[in-house]
């Protein structure tokens, strides 16, 4: 296993002990006058209501995502003896990103940096800490591994309607059998190589019951590389920050229950948070809102002294 994986102690708290998680109604996370019903956030089926972009999507990435891929993504994106792709700030990544919409998302189609701004705005007006706010505008930065992608590897970010299913899109574990009742699309779970290997086909496939969360290989997107990409860069961000990045996409573990048998004790405390979290990163989305134009201009200095205060301000390795 990478030693990368170990290394969260880069990522110091700035203040000692663990913080409690607080709780958060729905009326606390509306960072509009959006009237959609919550039961109307991801809907995923192969009917009409459901864009076929999405519906491809899944398919590919249920194909594709293997042990295999994910060991030669690792290897592609390391940050292990200084190794990076390129220099850049957070602004300057932002503007990388301005164009990309992610094509696995049904609830919305408009760029990552809005989508970003909103959770980190709805964070913000529920009053909960600054780290939290900040973890809300980072949480889907990872996209910007489009730059070096490409359709094979399902990291097209340039092309209309490119693949994208090593970018985004929900997370489950690789290496073991995958939940029927916990992902969406279970139909295309047969169409994984690992699920026809004896090795990973299993209930706990390639791990050790309760070997715990960070031991597990999540299918490769987003997540697992912007938290890799801020352990590289020594940030100050809490565990309970990384752990929302990294997992926050992982909705057959926090949002359906899988896993409970390769989790250990500890892991049922951090679940809470990425819930949390992901109250914020799906229920603000929203097409009619007033973070545009200006008001993004506006609220960028707040965000810049974030950045500054954990550590993340200047030319960052990606």
């Amino acid at each position: 296993m990478s030693s990368l994986l170990v290394q969260d102690t880069h990522c110091t708290q700035m203040n000692q002990g663990s913080p409690t998680v607080p709780s958060s109604s729905y009326k606390d996370i509306q960072t509009n006058a959006s009237t959609k019903a919550l039961e109307e956030f991801r809907t995923y089926t192969q009917d009409k209501d459901t864009p076929d972009r999405v519906v491809e999507h899944y398919r590919d990435m249920r194909t594709y995502q293997t042990v295999e891929f994910y060991e030669r993504m690792e290897k592609k994106y390391s940050f292990e003896n200084g190794t990076y792709r390129k220099l850049m700030t957070i602004e300057e990544a932002f503007v990388e990103l301005e164009n990309y919409v992610d094509a696995s998302d049904p609830d919305l189609d408009l760029p990552n940096l809005l989508h970003l701004l909103q959770t980190a705005e709805g964070i913000r007006k529920a009053q909960h800490p600054d780290w939290l706010q900040l973890t809300g505008l980072l949480h889907d930065m990872g996209k910007i591994m489009f730059l070096w992608g490409d359709a094979n590897d399902g990291q097209d970010g340039y092309s209309p309607n490119g693949k994208q299913w090593a970018l985004g899109g929900d997370t489950f574990v690789v290496g073991c059998r995958i939940p029927d009742d916990a992902v969406v699309f279970p139909e295309f779970n047969t169409l994984n190589p690992d699920m026809h290997d004896a090795r990973y086909n299993t209930t706990c496939g390639m791990y050790e019951p309760h070997c715990g969360l960070d031991a597990l290989k999540f299918a490769w997107g987003h997540d697992e590389y912007m938290y890799r990409m801020l352990v590289a860069n020594n940030c100050k961000l809490p565990r309970e920050a990384l752990d929302m990045i990294r997992y926050h996409s992982a909705y057959p573990w926090h949002d359906k229950g899988a896993y409970t048998h390769l989790m250990k004790e500890e892991d049922k405390e951090r679940m809470k948070w990425v819930q949390l979290f992901n109250k914020f990163d799906l229920y603000t989305k929203d097409g009619e809102n007033e973070l545009r134009g200006e008001k993004m201009k506006e609220l960028w200095p707040y965000y810049q002294g974030l950045l500054e205060k954990y550590g993340l301000s200047g030319k960052l390795k990606w």
